[in-house]
């Protein structure tokens, strides 16, 4: 059978039960139905993103696979195999959703099934900052459980995100390999339709991040194949539909790699290597995927795939723990007579000489030296010691400064990994990644009670005391420049983040003092210096200098941008924004919700539904996209007058940000407890319900001049 044959022969078998299936379910619960995934502002993310159709209804649904029959021309050319393709992932998505009618949860652990919007936009900093490089798709079953345990592990030491589909899950689960999203093996589901959601996490991507818009086939295809690193590795044997499946993954630029031999081969699409140890190494030189190799003399693995393994207790050899005993985690710039480069010194027992299960004190100081060093970056080295900690096989990793805790395996253990390993961990990656300013590093790791006690509190609480003081007094108005941030450019081509020291970028992860430490690492990278000399209108946050600054970084597709205002020139939004805000009309006040908030706002939207009205690098006016830390600046909203404008946010929200935001409700208005006064969703889901509450509250947004 030719391919063009077999794609034909497994697109014809897909629309066949997906038009069984709807007309039964239309059969079982009427035309009016409504249907949709879950958690997604896109209803069905595939066919709205190709056809700019969304679809609410079983008959809706029925009507949208005359449009897919449209795809299905068969003419013996490339364009028809791969338009057939497409037609097979869209029927693929039709039979997923028909599973989720009323609410069901068809999924059971270890599945996922669908990928809500928030995991999306969850995934983009890794995605755009490459910690996570590529997306594997691994489908079908191994010849053996050892043999897909050892293609899943050799991408997961690579950052690599896997996504499983088929008999490869049940593999996996009897030799106990440890799978989910905080290791970034992700189980999909058992029946090959199920590969539909990594294929709409792609074209989500597209609408997220790219602001390509819904309808523009061409465009979309073209996103997905210059902007989202994807590959599928297929076990043999293949049948016609996987095949047809394969189709739909190349025509947006995904190759298949299979071990069937007698598979009608596409260069740098369809490959055949019948050996499985090397479809590692032919993935990524099909997709043209780089990794940066980390070798660390560590004898357990160390990737970003790990970054959110959890460690339970009973699984747990050794813990240390900042809230019980005294522990401290420091950077300290020093002479270079005072640093021997890679020493790695340990004071006090080793994790050998601890009891199983103990809590036990830990303080390393990392010091290093450099002609290029500043007292400035230490803290941000220090962030990144979680980061680099969690990248262990095996370590977990949580809190910072005094307040760290970190819990080894006992199967890290046993593979024999110690305490020293941490130093050498901590001094690989601080030359690693700040190479451009420290030039010596050594690490000193103190487990010794009376040691940890001295360290915490004679040397490194005093040096934190030091640099909040320093921190207090950074503000917009008494720096000289700000920085632009474009790292997320790999997925949002027109999006720009302008940062200050009291305007974090809007995925909560680059502080003033990060782009500053980025800029010094790198002069040609992602943060460059923008100067604010031409004030324009400093209430606004509006200058010369910044325009001209998101005109050139944004090739053109931005003019003007304001860094207090959210009617007038806001900043764009790329889509991996921790919190979104947007107007609420009846209360003269905004909303806000994170991205963890799943439920309903006084808006009558979804975050994800909030989150559609911007994103893709374009301004929306009266929607913003912001990190949670700036819910608290002074420099909120400032031009609409403030937070004294915020009237609701999810609870968990409003708990995480009440300490900052009270104060700086106290120091700016006089108001005593900000936080009592706007509503949550235990209060209000609807605006009538809220209005009654700020008003009873006597909130001052009540008050304020209109926003439009």
């Amino acid at each position: 059978m030719t391919l063009f044959e077999s794609v034909f022969a497994g697109n014809d078998a897909v629309y066949g039960l997906t038009e069984n299936a709807i007309n039964q379910a239309i059969e079982t619960h009427g035309a009016d139905k409504a249907v949709s995934f879950p958690n997604t502002a896109y209803s069905l993310p595939c066919y709205y993103a190709v056809t700019g159709t969304k679809v609410g209804t079983l008959a809706e649904l029925k009507e949208a696979l005359g449009v897919v029959k449209t795809l299905m021309t068969r003419e013996k050319r490339t364009h028809d195999v791969f338009m057939s393709g497409v037609a097979t992932a869209l029927c693929a998505e039709f039979i997923e959703v028909l599973k989720y009618i009323d609410g069901a949860v068809p999924y059971e652990e270890p599945c996922y099934g669908h990928l809500a919007d928030a995991v999306i936009r969850e995934l983009g900093v890794p995605l755009v900052t490459g910690d996570i490089p590529g997306v594997a798709v691994i489908l079908g079953k191994a010849a053996s459980p050892e043999e897909a345990a050892a293609l899943v592990k050799s991408y997961q030491a690579q950052g690599i995100l896997v996504t499983l589909v088929g008999d490869v899950i049940d593999q996996l689960a009897e030799i106990n390999y440890k799978t989910g999203a905080n290791v970034r093996v992700i189980p999909l589901g058992k029946d090959v339709t199920s590969v539909i959601h990594v294929v709409s996490v792609a074209l989500r991507a597209a609408l997220i991040f790219g602001n390509v818009k819904p309808g523009d086939a061409a465009t979309l295809m073209e996103y997905t194949m210059k902007r989202v690193p994807a590959f599928v590795n297929a076990f043999a044997p293949l049948n016609d539909v996987i095949v047809a499946c394969g189709a739909g993954a190349i025509a947006l630029g995904f190759p298949v790699i299979t071990n069937q031999e007698d598979v009608a081969r596409v260069p740098k699409s369809l490959i055949c290597q019948t050996d499985v140890s090397k479809w590692n190494a032919t993935s990524l030189e099909a997709r043209d995927i780089k990794i940066k190799i980390t070798n660390i003399d560590i004898p357990v693995a160390f990737a970003s795939a790990f970054e959110g393994e959890i460690i339970r207790r009973k699984d747990m050899q050794v813990e240390f723990d900042g809230s019980r005993v005294d522990c401290a985690e420091l950077v300290q710039t020093c002479d270079a007579s005072e640093v021997e480069d890679h020493k790695i010194t340990v004071i006090g027992p080793e994790a050998d000489e601890m009891e199983l299960g103990s809590k036990n004190s830990i303080a390393y100081v990392v010091k290093v030296a450099g002609k290029n060093m500043q007292a400035d970056f230490e803290p941000v080295i220090e962030r990144k010691f979680h980061n680099y900690i969690n990248c262990i096989e095996g370590v977990y990793h949580t809190g910072q400064r005094d307040m760290q805790r970190i819990r080894i395996s006992i199967d890290a253990f046993n593979a024999g990994f110690r305490i020293k390993h941490l130093g050498e961990v901590l001094y690989a990656q601080v030359k690693n990644e700040f190479d451009a300013v420290v030039d010596k590093c050594e690490v000193v790791i103190y487990t010794d009670p009376a040691e940890c006690t001295r360290v915490r509190h004679e040397v490194a609480i005093p040096t934190f005391e030091k640099r909040d003081e320093r921190l207090d007094n950074l503000t917009d108005e008494s720096v000289d420049v700000y920085y632009s941030c474009i790292l997320c450019q790999a997925f949002s081509p027109s999006h720009v983040c302008v940062v200050t020291p009291e305007r974090l970028g809007l995925c909560g992860a680059v502080s003033w003092l990060d782009a500053k430490a980025t800029n010094e690492l790198d002069p040609a990278g992602p943060c460059q210096v923008i100067t604010k000399e031409r004030p324009i209108d400093e209430n606004l946050g509006a200058y010369e200098d910044v325009d001209e600054a998101v005109q050139k970084f944004s090739q053109g597709a931005l003019e003007h941008v304001t860094l207090y205002s959210i009617m007038q020139d806001p900043m764009t939004s790329c889509g991996c924004f921790e919190c979104i805000c947007g107007i609420e009309p009846f209360s003269n006040g905004v909303v806000i919700a994170n991205r963890e908030y799943a439920g309903m706002t006084p808006l009558g939207m979804t975050f994800p539904e909030m989150a559609s009205m911007t994103g893709g690098g374009v301004q929306t006016p009266g929607f913003m996209g912001h990190g949670k830390h700036f819910i608290s600046s002074k420099k909120f909203m400032k031009a609409e007058g403030g937070i004294e404008r915020i009237v609701w946010m999810p609870k968990e929200l409003k708990e995480f940000v009440a300490d900052r935001l009270n104060a700086t409700a106290k120091e700016l208005y006089g108001i005593e407890n900000f936080t009592d006064m706007i509503g949550d969703e235990t209060i209000a889901e609807d605006p009538e319900t809220l209005v009654a509450f700020l008003t009873e509250k006597g909130h001052p947004a009540l008050s304020l001049d209109p926003m439009m």
